[in-house]
């Protein structure tokens, strides 16, 4: 069992070689708690310890003869395949839309009342979009599904279009709407916020230009002129 590994292995070929039938055991223990370290997924599984030890004679070909808390496994029983599970080959022209959909044709078929016979109708037609859309990665027309539908049912179910939609269109026009409210926002943002940026630094300007920022420039103009008059002199 290669999930051991090869260490773990040749203990348990030791093992088998002790005489001594309680140091063997002792031995045995020692090996399933290293297993149990080793893979200590199992300790999740109820009863572990039972598993561990059935692991182990299976390593020794179940030749362990020990006082274990677990009988010895049969190699029958351990090595026993599972029966084969049969298959249904039953055939169906349209197998995109899944061998679910024969019993919901019967049991709308089959349906007397009108107004739940109708709704079955459109329900069907509704999954049928969806077994279409996911089969072939794209969107269909109503008309096709009921033209589909009418031929499955030979006429006994007619599809009403118009009133359902499949969720991959819906996705796709919800996706292009938010799309266009997200770039028309960004837009007259841009738009507003540039002009606002534009006429705040405009008057930021226009009251340095006009008020403090120009008389600070003045005065540092008319303390240069004096300066350079003094020297001068």
């Amino acid at each position: 069992m290669p999930e051991y590994g090869r260490n773990v292995q040749k203990m348990i070929e030791y093992l088998v070689t002790v005489d001594d039938r309680e140091k063997r055991l002792r031995q045995a223990e020692v090996i399933i708690e290293l297993m149990g370290t080793l893979n200590p997924h199992l300790k999740t599984i109820e009863d572990y310890k039972h598993k561990l030890w059935d692991h182990l004679y299976q390593m020794t070909d179940f030749n362990l003869d020990v006082d274990s808390p677990y009988p010895c496994p049969l190699p029958e029983a351990v090595f026993k395949k599972p029966e084969v599970i049969p298959y249904p080959q039953e055939s169906f022209r349209h197998r995109h839309l899944g061998k679910n959909i024969q019993a919901l044709l019967s049991r709308a078929e089959n349906e007397t009342n009108e107004e739940t016979k109708h709704g079955l109708t459109q329900a069907i037609g509704y999954y049928m979009k969806l077994a279409y859309a996911n089969w072939h990665k794209e969107p269909v027309h109503d008309d096709m599904i009921k033209n589909e539908l009418a031929e499955i049912t030979g006429g006994k179910l007619k599809y009403e279009t118009g009133g359902y939609r499949v969720p991959y269109e819906n996705n796709r026009n919800f996706k292009q709407r938010n799309n266009n409210n997200n770039n028309n926002n960004n837009r007259n943002f841009k738009g507003n916020g540039g002009q606002g940026g534009q006429g705040g630094q405009r008057n930021f300007r226009d009251n340095n230009s006009g008020g403090g920022g120009s008389g600070y420039g003045n005065n540092f103009n008319n303390k240069n002129r004096k300066f350079n008059k003094n020297k001068n002199k």
